[in-house]
């Protein structure tokens, strides 16, 4: 199969934070190198081993596989312009961050979320401030020129005034891009059970704290180029931005999704059946009004106008000329954009136009 991006899973940690919602595996660590030969396996049967765009490696923590077996994946992978990798700050050393930028990787994600060493252990991060600013000096050393920090917000103790010191910190490291996400905790988690009531009461700050980060950002050099992601000197996330675009993408690995014409797949959660060659697909057909209405929901996160040619059917014609008197979109017939406060009020605004 003939694809531009890929995406590959590694879901081993040493933790699981209580937030996490994605596919994950903990103690566990003697079964990197099967894991490892499964998604060979279904990479080679997946894909033709051309050149791809983009390749993103997210988990789990893909830096908490064993160095020999990450390398062994690295270069099976077929060449990217792009190429990620998430790490969290803890996994990190001289020696990883060499082989990694031997191994072709030219992007990495860090996962700091925040800067306060009480907050990070409310979401239960092992790695500490000192850990992500040595880290990420290390990758700097090793030749890293594309580096993304994650920050969270909206975490239970959080103030104003601590989320202006992470963002402070993180500016003052200088990536190339940051992310910026509101904390999202699934009802019935053990963290939500813990603490339900402060999530409750940071819920009314959010949109006070989207505006902080958005300001300061943006005030730093920091481009708003998606909802929840600002980049400087053009370094744009160009695997997620595919994403955004409405583009195809093979997903190979435990749980790991995939958009394919008009077909989305999922591998399956459960480990040991992935590791027996099961890969268990859940399959969803999108209809031509399905992925337009995706299209729309995916391109108003950007900053630059929406082509909408074949795209009216997904619009509601009086929520956009609602949408348009409140000032909050702007539709110049072949495109459509949000209006800088219309982005700020995002999804709800989506919603509307949709028809």
């Amino acid at each position: 199969m003939t694809v531009r991006h890929l995406y590959v899973h590694l879901p081993f940690c040493a933790h699981r934070c209580g937030y996490c919602d994605f596919v994950t595996a903990t103690g566990r660590d003697e079964l990197h190198g099967a894991y490892v030969d499964a998604v060979l396996l279904e990479l080679h049967e997946e894909h033709n081993a051309s050149a791809v765009e983009t390749i993103f490696l997210g988990g789990g923590t893909p830096t908490y596989t064993a160095l020999p077996e990450l390398l062994r994946l690295l270069r099976a992978v077929p060449p990217a312009r792009e190429l990620t990798v998430e790490a969290n700050p803890e996994t990190v050393t001289p020696k990883l961050a060499r082989a990694l930028r031997g191994a072709c990787v030219n992007r990495v994600s860090l996962g700091a979320q925040t800067f306060q060493p009480h907050l990070l252990n409310v979401l239960e991060r092992r790695a500490t401030p000192a850990d992500v600013e040595r880290a990420f000096g290390q990758l700097r050393d090793a030749g890293f020129d594309n580096l993304s920090l994650d920050l969270i917000y909206g975490i239970p103790g959080q103030t104003a005034e601590q989320l202006a010191d992470d963002l402070a910190h993180a500016i003052a490291l200088g990536p190339e891009h940051i992310s910026a996400y509101e904390l999202e905790a699934k009802p019935g988690t053990r963290f939500t059970v813990a603490h339900g009531a402060e999530l409750a009461r940071q819920a009314e700050q959010m949109e006070d704290y989207y505006e902080r980060v958005v300001a300061s950002l943006t005030g730093a050099g920091y481009r708003w180029y998606e909802t929840a992601n600002f980049c400087r000197d053009g370094k744009r996330a160009e695997h997620n931005l595919a994403y955004w675009s409405g583009c195809d993408y093979l997903g190979i690995g435990v749980g790991a999704v995939s958009t394919l014409g008009n077909e989305r797949r999922r591998n399956t959660p459960k480990l040991a059946r992935y590791l027996q060659g099961h890969r268990d697909r859940e399959i969803e057909r999108l209809d031509d009004d399905t992925r337009a209405r995706e299209r729309v929901m995916l391109g108003l996160r950007l900053d630059e106008p929406l082509p909408v040619g074949g795209l009216r059917r997904a619009l509601d014609a009086d929520g956009l000329a609602r949408a348009e008197l409140l000032g909050l979109a702007v539709d110049g017939g072949e495109t459509l954009a949000l209006t800088r406060r219309g982005r700020f009020l995002g999804g709800g605004v989506t919603a509307e136009i949709l028809a």
